[in-house]
């Protein structure tokens, strides 16, 4: 019996090393290259980078004076100087939107009127936090652009200049009676709403652009009449600024008065940047111009991008 015991647990030893040897001697493809420390580094390659930018400016500090006085005409005779800040007028120190999170989004806005109308100023920044491992912050950012873009129906790619304006809305050019796009001066565009207007609301001015019996004089960036819609002004991306970036303009005329509003997106890394500017005028023959609007929103883009450059 005990020769018997022997000879069976002999064989028992001899089986398990036999399967020890057939599974450690496996090198090839689908062997021990599956097993958890290989696992261990393909979990770590999979966790996303931390986002480009930590930290969000302060946001009513973070547009100058030169640019609000440019941006707000008429604010400095308006607004009583703020004390022991240089004279600056309380309308350039801006008010703080109210967020839940500032470390996520901060903004500010300003105002200015005078008797012919007023202008509004928002600027507001979203650092955007990815809480997918896979995704980085960056591309939540993109993707967040892509569909702030989408929703405002911005076209894929810039509208071609040289196509010239859309006729099919735009006032007939064939008689000769028309004056050619670009023929006015700087600042006197006027050019008609880019959000569903195709031309001035009733009432237009004069082609004198005067207002009979109100002695008031033109403000800057108001036009008088309209012109064909230009493939410039229209809601486009907007190529080297940041990542991206849109423009959007709307002419809304209403009971209360005719008011331009400019909107510019941009993302730079994952923070998106958001500029309203816009502008109400009193006169409703009297139209905000879209050109001179659009141009003082980029400029004050183009400042934006650089601080979070540097």
């Amino acid at each position: 019996m005990q020769r018997k015991a022997y000879a069976t647990g002999a064989a028992i030893a001899v089986v398990l090393a036999v399967g020890a040897v057939g599974c450690t001697g496996g090198t090839g493809e689908g062997g021990a290259a599956s097993d958890s420390k290989p696992g261990a580094v393909s979990a770590e390659a999979a966790t996303a980078p931390p986002g480009t930018h930590r930290n969000l400016p302060e946001p009513c500090g973070a547009v100058g004076t030169d640019v609000l006085k440019a941006m707000l005409p008429g604010a400095e005779n308006r607004s009583p100087a703020a004390e022991g800040d240089g004279g600056v007028p309380e309308a350039y120190e801006g008010e703080q939107t109210v967020t839940y999170d500032n470390d996520r989004r901060v903004g500010c806005r300003w105002k200015s009127s005078t008797g012919l109308g007023s202008r509004h100023l928002l600027v507001d920044f979203e650092r955007v936090v990815s809480y997918d491992p896979s995704v980085s912050d960056d591309k939540r950012a993109e993707l967040l652009y892509e569909d702030m873009a989408l929703e405002a129906g911005i076209p894929t790619a810039a509208p071609d200049a040289e196509d010239g304006p859309d006729t099919e809305d735009g006032p007939d050019t064939e008689d000769g009676d028309a004056e050619p796009a670009g023929s006015e001066g700087p600042g006197e565009t006027g050019r008609p709403a880019t959000g569903g207007e195709s031309g001035a609301p009733e009432g237009a001015g004069s082609p004198s652009g005067e207002d009979e019996g109100s002695g008031e004089p033109d403000e800057p960036g108001v036009a008088t009449r309209p012109s064909t819609p230009a493939a410039e002004t229209a809601p486009r991306p907007l190529e080297g600024l940041g990542d991206a970036a849109y423009i959007d303009d709307e002419l809304v005329t209403a009971d209360a008065g005719v008011h331009r509003d400019i909107t510019l997106v941009l993302r730079t890394g994952n923070v998106i940047v958001t500029i309203e500017y816009e502008q109400w005028v009193t006169d409703r023959r009297r139209l905000p111009d879209s050109a001179e609007l659009q141009e003082k929103t980029r400029k004050l883009a183009e400042r934006l991008v650089r601080e979070f450059e540097d």
